[in-house]
């Protein structure tokens, strides 16, 4: 499978995590539930990874660079992502936080002199334009709870770019690593597991702080273990992994615009869980993104 499925297919377990990570988001707050969400997945990723025996493979140095990616990317990021979808809702939130394909795009190819000409240029345009009005023009009703405004929207949007640049950050840190041929032994699931533990590591230090917003705002019970389990298995132990492969074989502009896809590919859940179904420039959008993908895949 070519780095640009690898990509696509993160985004699609993005979009479905995505509305799992609501629910409890809302009732634990979002501090308290990236901590179990990571928490989980670090568990998850650890003993896939003692179960290979790939921690050799990496050096101190990169290990660090691993726990830093993961600080930004994933402590700062994805809790700035939960918070600004609290506020907003998950489809006003994957408009801010698809922007990370702008700022991925501008630092590939600024650092690593990528190209985007031609037909994926093209590809690159419909694809981000289709994000866009995906998620602006989709309904807007009021009536579901997922789609209303709580709080301040400036500070939301605030959060929103905040996850979107981190997200950012992270994922091109990691680039040099993930792609150079004498770091070719690398494991990207030791990577993710390196990412994961900084990430939980950090949630940790500043529970045990006593920061306010760190506390949990309703216990956690069987019902919601199980939905953070889930959301956590299938975007950070598989859709992140995947996204690290992709990174090894893919230039970091194309990875991150095919990855940005996400919520286009949450309007139709979104019609599943809110009985709405989405605007005629909502299937527009989908549309202009998968021809955008077509041209970035065979362009």
């Amino acid at each position: 499978m070519s780095y640009e499925w690898l990509a696509l297919l993160a985004a699609a377990l993005w979009a479905c995590t995505s509305l799992i990570s609501v629910t409890p988001s809302r009732v634990m707050g979002a501090f308290a539930y990236s901590r179990w969400r990571m928490g989980l997945v670090s568990l998850m990723l650890l003993g896939a990874t003692l179960y290979n025996n790939q921690w050799q493979m990496i050096s101190l140095s990169q290990a660090g660079l691993f726990a830093l990616s993961g600080f930004i990317g994933v402590f700062v990021g994805d809790t700035a992502l939960f918070a600004c979808m609290n506020r907003l809702g998950p489809r006003r939130a994957s408009l801010l936080f698809a922007c990370h394909a702008a700022f991925s795009a501008f630092l590939g190819v600024w650092l690593f002199n990528e190209d985007l000409l031609g037909w994926p240029l093209l590809g690159a345009a419909c694809l981000f334009l289709g994000v866009i009005l995906a998620v602006s023009f989709g309904r807007r009703s009021e009536q579901h709870s997922w789609e209303k405004i709580t709080g301040s929207v400036s500070i939301a949007v605030a959060l929103g770019l905040t996850a979107a640049l981190c997200q950012s950050l992270g994922t091109v840190m990691l680039k040099p690593l993930m792609s150079a041929p004498e770091y070719s032994a690398i494991d990207p699931v030791a990577g993710s597991a390196l990412r994961m533990l900084s990430a939980f590591s950090a949630h940790c230090l500043l529970w045990l702080s006593g920061y306010k917003l760190a506390r949990t705002l309703k216990p956690i019970n069987s019902k919601l273990f199980v939905m953070i389990a889930a959301n956590g298995f299938l975007a950070m132990a598989v859709g992140m992994t995947l996204m690290l492969f992709a990174l090894r074989y893919g230039d970091v502009s194309v990875v991150a615009l095919l990855s940005s896809t996400s919520p286009v590919l949450v309007l139709p859940l979104l019609w599943i869980v809110t009985k709405q179904a989405p605007t005629r420039s909502a299937w527009l959008s989908a549309g202009l993104c998968v021809l955008g993908s077509a041209l970035l895949i065979f362009g």
